[in-house]
């Protein structure tokens, strides 16, 4: 069984990383290996650039900063993938890669729907890029557009000010092999069957072994049920399966020992799964499942109170009727 940090020791470890990572940042300013780096970003991988997103709700506070999303630099062109929360962040992305390369944007990649990864993407509209996401992606953003950019902007205001849609113009059907070539590189992407979402996409690089796994894995931060309980532990069997030399989730750090975080998020997954088929054996309710199931887990995870109601709620539609 994977070892998992008690709360405790999870926020100590979070303090110690910060503290780590800033003494890391001003010896690098002080030597000058940062100035070439846009504000933000990391690159963690050559040509493979990240900005972390932040381990919070989103908020007025952090601008909906929460997403990990990035961009890959080949020899003739750039992909991005993801593009944050707001117009605003779509901009501050394109910024951060006109600071590395004046290379042709020719593809935004969307991992999938929720408004954090997509809601930036306009911001590329300039450069003509072929958007591209799971083939079920464009419906399932057209049927949510109006909650998304309503709660956008009650929740940023202003700093919601002109960020729309942009829908993609090309989609990967499950079973279907789609490279993009970016010169030097050729990156592979896959689209899954119904899990975290119905429109779950990944991204492989083979040049550096990186896999963008985006929110099929969640590090550290309590993993989000908008799909299938199910079918999300089948394409984790799946995943399972594969190597990598690294995985960028779609929350939390990039992992080299990505397996390890990939046992533990099935381990919370299962817990869901066992705890709510129980109850349901019984004729129990789901409200009597939100208060038993997978509490086990508490200490193991950010923001577990947020959204581990949500979870219990929504697989127990799931199973109970199968």
């Amino acid at each position: 069984m994977t070892k998992h940090r008690p709360r405790g020791d999870l926020n100590r470890w979070h303090t110690l990383r910060l503290q780590t990572l800033v003494v890391f940042m001003l010896l690098c300013l002080d030597t000058g290996i940062l100035q070439a780096q846009p504000s933000g970003f990391m690159e963690i991988a050559p040509g493979i650039y990240l900005r972390p997103g932040i381990q919070q709700n989103f908020s007025s506070h952090n601008r909906g900063h929460i997403a990990n999303i990035g961009f890959i630099v080949g020899k003739q062109a750039v992909a991005v993938i993801d593009t944050g929360s707001s117009y605003q962040e779509g901009l501050a992305l394109r910024q951060a890669i006109r600071e590395i390369t004046a290379l042709p944007i020719e593809y935004v990649i969307l991992t999938h729907m929720h408004p954090d990864h997509t809601l930036g993407a306009a911001a590329f509209d300039q450069d003509k890029p072929v958007y591209i996401g799971h083939a079920q992606l464009k419906d399932a953003l057209i049927r949510r557009q109006t909650y998304y950019l309503d709660r956008l902007k009650e929740v940023l205001g202003s700093t919601a000010e002109g960020t729309r849609l942009a829908l993609p113009s090309a989609g990967v059907e499950i079973d279907q092999e789609v490279k993009l070539e970016l010169g030097d590189r050729i990156l592979e992407l896959q689209a899954y069957p119904t899990a975290r979402t119905n429109n779950d996409l990944s991204i492989y690089d083979r040049n550096s072994g990186t896999l963008w796994l985006s929110d099929l894995l969640f590090v550290e931060r309590t993993p989000v049920v908008d799909g299938s309980l199910l079918g999300w532990l089948k394409v984790i069997d799946d995943l399972d399966q594969r190597e990598a030399i690294r995985v960028v989730p779609g929350h939390g750090p990039v992992v080299n020992e990505w397996k390890e975080a990939l046992a533990d998020q099935r381990r919370y997954l299962e817990a869901l799964l066992s705890g709510i088929r129980k109850i349901v054996r019984k004729n129990g309710t789901i409200e009597q499942a939100i208060e038993r199931v997978g509490q086990e887990e508490k200490d193991n995870w950010l923001l577990f109170d947020e959204y581990h109601g949500r979870n219990v709620t929504a697989s127990f539609v799931e199973l109970e009727w199968e």
